[in-house]
């Protein structure tokens, strides 16, 4: 496939969206129940996208490859995700689906969602290696999740540990958080709103010189682990501090953990913090990146808070 070209499906994109859609869904086996996609037709997908919108993807010029969305609060499910059997595993998929979640995330939304029928197990399989987990299943319908990253502009300091107090409220025993960023980007002051709203003892402050400090809950909730790996060599370094005796019972935090700390965990939140060109500018980029089921069904919601 030569020219892969993803488009925002908007009407005059109705018909090849129809005709992508029947010829994805009378390739497929019939199931049952059957499939209601081949019952769609150009109302239906007209309304569609009027009101949540879609993708139609094309190769050469021609339409190969078609999704259509229905947004419900922050959730973004996607519909009829359909690819042309003449263009199967070439990549149409894949393509698609990034795109959705960019679109979900432009959106502000938390979570991509969509049904996949069970008796169909290579389509499990392409959900599962997009990172997409089983949160329900209802008879032969899986319903799969993906939490999405938050991106948000961060003015100061306060806002930082604000924003982190906010995810502090999300957390419990056994989570898992990969922080990352430049000298001074802002990784400790995260982990003090982190500490903040998990109520617990002790100052937060960098743990460079003895690598990890353990802070008790003053509230009976999850103690706070705080890991520097900065001066670690590599997993197995981090690997001897044994913090397999606490993931289980604390919320661990592992500053400098970027290709270092994700063995620890399938389930974790990564978060990067990045610093602006001018040295005087508090003003930080931040992305919070849940990854994993345990975050799929819910997603991680934190904001800005307008000061009064």
């Amino acid at each position: 496939m030569t020219d892969l070209h993803v488009v925002d499906a908007t009407a005059e994109h109705v018909d090849d969206i129809v005709t992508v859609i029947h010829h994805a869904f009378s390739a497929r086996r019939v199931l049952d129940p059957p499939s209601t996609a081949l019952s769609e037709n150009a109302t239906t997908v007209a309304a569609a996208v009027a009101e949540h919108g879609g993708l139609l993807v094309l190769s050469d010029g021609a339409p190969v490859g078609a999704m259509l969305f229905e947004q419900t609060g922050d959730v973004l499910n996607l519909r009829r995700v359909s690819v042309d059997p003449r263009c199967q595993a070439r990549g149409v998929a894949s393509a698609m689906v990034g795109c959705a979640e960019e679109v979900a995330v432009r959106r502000g939304l938390s979570r991509v969602n969509l049904i996949a029928r069970v008796e169909l197990p290579d389509t499990v399989e392409f959900w599962r290696r997009r990172g997409y987990s089983v949160v329900d299943q209802q008879a032969h319908n899986l319903i799969y999740a993906k939490a999405l990253p938050v991106e948000l502009t961060v003015p100061t300091a306060e806002d930082m540990q604000a924003i982190a107090e906010q995810l502090a409220g999300q957390l419990r025993a056994g989570d898992l958080l990969v922080l990352s960023g430049d000298l001074g980007a802002g990784k400790t002051t995260f982990t003090q709103g982190l500490g903040v709203g998990l109520k617990v003892r002790g100052a937060v402050t960098s743990p460079t010189f003895v690598i990890s400090r353990v802070h008790p809950s003053l509230s009976g909730g999850p103690a706070l682990v705080h890991v520097d790996a900065y001066r670690l060599g590599g997993f197995a370094e981090l690997d001897d501090l044994d913090l397999d005796a606490s993931l289980e019972d604390a919320v661990t935090v592992v500053e400098w953990g970027h290709g270092i700390a994700e063995p620890l965990a399938q389930d974790r939140i990564e978060i990067v913090i990045t610093r602006g060109d001018d040295d005087t500018d508090e003003t930080r980029a931040l992305r919070i990146t849940p990854v994993g089921s345990r975050w799929a069904a819910s997603g991680v919601r934190v904001s800005v808070l307008e000061k009064n």
